[in-house]
């Protein structure tokens, strides 16, 4: 059955055709000029973004397993990968740090960017140019710079903002509403794009993930130019969504909060394959 599903899944995001949405740069260049950014909904919470060129892989998660559900179709499988420049991963749950599927990726050597308790597992796995970061750490890889920064999901995760190419990319991994990421539009460049989960969901009771509304209020924080919500169809099992989990979050509710608390901002749903783009400045 696991095989049947995997299959399926494989079959179908190969038949998904990319939908470009072009969003004009602002005018005034940063750090000295504004490259082509684009971004990739893979699904959940894997995106591939390229800051003109330089391929960067989130959280990244390609199999199907027993309580793991995407709850969508995936755009790619990780042979159909381009050359990445590097990988973040927020934490180690699987759903967002899935080794065993992703050790297919055949580039052992490139840059890994973990939280600092998920480094070993990454080595383990193959990967060898593997780098843990602390919140407020940050590496240069290719002329991008990877700086982790808070994050809170019951256990250790970091959230990660990606500068270069006069490009500025928040990656919310599926963090809570903390007090500490408000400090982040003070310390980084601009954002670009805030990628935002937005289920809000609970584990017994408990809630991990931020919900639609106070991703809402985070992008009022970060003042970011374009926000893209992630992290909303996941699915378990039978038994886990019924007696165990809970979920409080729609892509449509972001909209609809971050219209209201951040006007500002513009919003863009991607489904699994859909391009947004970013394009250099024209003066």
């Amino acid at each position: 059955m696991r095989l049947a599903l995997l299959i399926l899944f494989s079959s179908c995001a190969s038949t998904l055709a990319p939908v470009v949405t072009a969003v004009p740069a602002p005018a005034a260049p940063i750090n000295g000029g504004i490259g082509t950014l684009t971004v990739t909904r893979v699904a959940h919470s894997t995106v591939l973004l390229s800051f003109n060129g330089k391929n960067v892989l989130t959280d990244p998660w390609f199999s199907e397993l027993t309580g793991y559900h995407h709850g969508e179709l995936l755009a790619m499988q990780v042979d159909a990968l381009p050359k990445l420049t590097a990988v973040v991963a927020s934490h180690g749950h699987i759903d967002h740090f899935d080794l065993d599927s992703f050790k297919a990726y055949p580039d052992k050597d490139v840059p890994f960017f973990v939280g600092v308790e998920m480094v070993a597992a990454a080595k383990e796995a193959g990967f060898t140019n593997v780098h843990g970061l602390a919140p407020w750490e940050q590496f240069t890889v290719d002329g991008l710079t990877f700086t982790a920064t808070p994050g809170a999901h019951g256990m250790p995760e970091v959230t990660w903002v990606i500068t270069g190419e006069g490009r500025t990319v928040f990656f919310g991994g599926d963090s809570l509403k903390i007090p500490a990421l408000e400090e982040i539009a003070t310390r980084v460049p601009p954002i670009d794009v805030a990628l935002m989960p937005v289920n809000g969901l609970r584990a017994v009771g408990k809630q991990v993930v931020m919900n639609a509304e106070e991703a809402a209020d985070v992008v009022a924080t970060l003042h970011p130019r374009v926000a893209v919500p992630m992290h909303y169809t996941f699915k378990g099992s039978w038994f886990s969504d019924t007696f165990i989990l809970g979920y409080d979050g729609t892509p449509e509710r972001f909209v609809t909060a971050v219209e209201k608390v951040a006007p500002q901002t513009k919003t863009v749903v991607l489904a699994p394959g859909e391009l947004l783009t970013l394009s250099p400045a024209t003066r």
